[in-house]
């Protein structure tokens, strides 16, 4: 599973690198269009992106006119990030790009394959996020 997940990730880390952006522009701009504005720094815990680097690819989006800031007027330190127009434009693309290679990934698949895989691995997935799969400490 991990040397697929990462082949994967490559395909698409190569698509996105054509169009001058990384996995975790993506990650962001994904986050902005499923869950609406966010502060920064909330939006930093949400994605597990370290305070300084969330603030480079928010910078890095912004220059690119992909994403909105707005600093709070209540509290000057807060400063909400949304999509803008253009963002939204190109995360469709992305989308896009991502089904491409997912269905370059799962190509020896028939859907009726695919449909069971995607079942197994929402198992899999519902079970580390319920608590019950937690990680252990020093793992």
């Amino acid at each position: 599973m991990s040397r697929t997940g990462k082949s994967a990730r490559s395909r698409l880390a190569e698509r996105l690198a054509d169009r001058g952006l990384r996995l975790r522009h993506m990650a962001v701009l994904a986050a902005l269009v499923d869950l609406g504005p966010h502060v920064q720094r909330e939006l930093a815990v949400r994605l597990a992106i370290d305070r300084s680097d969330i603030v480079k690819i928010i910078d890095e989006l912004g220059a690119a006119g992909l994403v909105d800031r707005a600093r709070d007027m209540t509290d000057r330190r807060r400063v909400t990030v949304s999509v803008s127009p253009a963002g939204r434009a190109l995360y469709d693309r992305l989308q896009a790009d991502a089904r491409a290679v997912q269905d370059d990934v799962l190509a020896p698949l028939n859907a009726r394959e695919r449909a069971r895989l995607t079942t197994l691995l929402m198992r899999v997935h519902g079970h580390l996020q319920d608590g019950t799969g937690a990680q252990r400490a020093g793992r």
